[in-house]
């Protein structure tokens, strides 16, 4: 499993289904979830008041060198993160990062 396995390339960007684990003693990428088929990211944020969310928008904007966005699953675990710009240059760049 890989990163084109848990992403969509659209008119705006790489949208990318994570699962996060929040509470972690670490930030960062940990694999995949092939089960959910999502990329697995920890982040250090409790998930409250959004802190998580921050969190995951902060990451994968540094992964991606671009501005990422949660476009869904804001209260849950499971999320989608919209990653603005070329599709094909950003999933490359997150190819060598995860």
């Amino acid at each position: 499993m890989d990163l084109r396995d848990v992403s969509r390339r659209t008119a705006s960007g790489l949208e990318v289904d994570v699962l996060v684990s929040p509470r972690s003693d670490r930030s960062g990428p940990e694999g995949f979830d092939e089960w959910r088929r999502r990329l697995i990211l920890r982040v250090r944020a409790p998930p409250l008041d959004g802190r998580a969310n921050k969190e995951v928008e902060a990451l994968m904007s540094e992964l991606a060198g671009r501005p990422a966005s949660v476009s869904s699953g804001s209260l849950s675990r499971q999320k989608t993160v919209l990653i603005r710009g070329d599709a094909a240059e950003i999933e490359a760049r997150l190819m060598g990062a995860t």
